[in-house]
């Protein structure tokens, strides 16, 4: 706020600059115009110096001099003097005494013109006009200050407070047309941070709980089996069919334990994907816009060639911002595992269906590990040293079948191909 107030400073500092500068422009210019008639009528008093005849002067040689008369000291009628010092008929004049061998023989006076336009009245508009300049700006920079800058500065700690997990509390609302939605989007923003919050903190109970009760439960079986192996170990069962029951419980109770084991990565995977998918329509251009204008710009930094292929905007079926999420974990995919060379986007129908088709070029997988390329945790021999969790197209194949479609894999010598299916 400080440098903004010093740029008001400047603004205001940089009219008085421009208004005393010009205001000393039009003083010179006044200067020099009255110059012009002075210079002329010393030309004429030299030349009346050297034996001209007044009578004869060609006056239309001169620009400003537009009459000359002669008053000799002889002349001492008080009408004729004053008649001669005292005309004026709105003209303007300038007055010389006339000396010959220094001695005052009489005056001389010229009438003259100075250009039509008036310095004062330029003056005194051009200031007008350079302090409404002024006033129109300072008033853009407060406008600015009120309804940009101080609204940005209530915001200085939200996006601190947010980081620290202090959700609680309300922003200020803001009728400003240029901050309003994006105010009223961080307050949204805030509130969805608060029950995302308290939700987290009520699955980690719920999770706590259910590892408490599966690990008090998984502990029966585990001590059954220690039970039956050391009885295996120690030859106390002496029949046949005894150790054959003995076995056959280890294997009940080995089955029992991987269901717990089953039940806790099931629980695992609903965390993971605990989110609302919306049931609602939307086109698709909208959905391809919201994509690409964040993708082609990154693809244009890797420098890797996005080919988008023409495509009918159908209404589409689902969540736009779940799909939006399909498509940015398939790009962030493509960006860890890909070549970097290309990534192609086509579209075509099928059964009722719109499918998207996005194909990237890079080393196939192999056929062991693309069979468990939708799997959770999964990751494939080419990721070691690269960063992530192997969930990206597990929750892409989650959000599509959410949204009743649904997303397939194609393997080629080029690349691979993933195909969303949309309803």
């Amino acid at each position: 706020m400080k440098k903004y107030n010093q740029l008001i400073l400047f603004s205001v500092t940089l009219y008085l600059i421009l208004a005393f500068f010009l205001g000393s422009s039009l003083i010179h210019m006044e200067d020099k115009r009255n110059q012009t008639y002075r210079v002329e009528s010393n030309r004429i008093m030299e030349k009346i110096n050297m034996g001209e005849p007044i009578e004869e002067m060609i006056l239309s040689a001169y620009s400003s001099i537009q009459g000359i008369k002669f008053l000799d000291i002889s002349v001492t009628e008080k009408k004729s003097v004053d008649s001669f010092f005292n005309e004026n008929n709105n003209e303007k004049i300038h007055i010389e005494p006339y000396y010959k061998a220094d001695e005052l023989i009489g005056y001389v006076k010229f009438i003259y013109q100075l250009p039509s336009f008036n310095i004062e009245q330029i003056f005194w508009r051009s200031q007008l006009t350079l302090g409404i300049l002024e006033l129109s700006i300072v008033g853009v920079l407060i406008y600015l200050k009120k309804k940009i800058i101080y609204p940005f500065q209530r915001l200085n700690n939200v996006a601190l407070d947010l980081s620290k997990g202090h959700f609680k509390g309300s922003i200020q609302e803001e009728k400003s047309r240029y901050l309003g939605r994006f105010m009223w989007g961080i307050s949204q923003l805030k509130d969805k941070l608060d029950i995302f919050y308290q939700r987290q903190l009520e699955l980690m109970k719920d999770k706590k709980t259910i590892l408490l009760s599966l690990s008090h439960d998984i502990k029966t079986p585990i001590n059954l089996i220690k039970l039956y192996s050391k009885a295996l170990e120690e030859n106390i069962y002496i029949k046949e069919e005894d150790q054959l029951h003995a076995m056959h419980q280890i294997g009940e109770k080995a089955a029992e334990i991987e269901n717990y084991v089953e039940e806790i990565i099931r629980s695992s995977r609903e965390d993971i994907l605990d989110v609302q998918i919306e049931e609602g329509e939307f086109y698709l251009t909208d959905l391809m816009k919201r994509v690409l204008a964040v993708y082609q710009e990154q693809c244009d930094l890797r420098q890797i060639k996005l080919t988008v292929q023409k495509f009918d905007n159908r209404l589409l079926k689902g969540d736009i911002e779940r799909s939006q999420e399909v498509f940015e974990n398939l790009f962030e995919n493509v960006f860890k595992y890909g070549d970097g060379r290309s990534i192609d986007i086509s579209f075509y129908e099928e059964d009722y269906c719109q499918l998207v088709r996005f194909f990237n070029t890079g080393e196939p997988v192999c056929d062991n590990e693309f069979n468990h390329i939708f799997e959770s945790f999964f990751r494939g021999s080419n990721s070691q040293g690269l960063k992530g969790n192997g969930l990206g197209l597990y929750i892409c194949r989650e959000y599509m079948r959410k949204m009743d479609g649904d997303i397939f894999a194609e393997k080629t010598k080029e690349g691979i191909a993933f195909i969303l299916v949309f309803r």
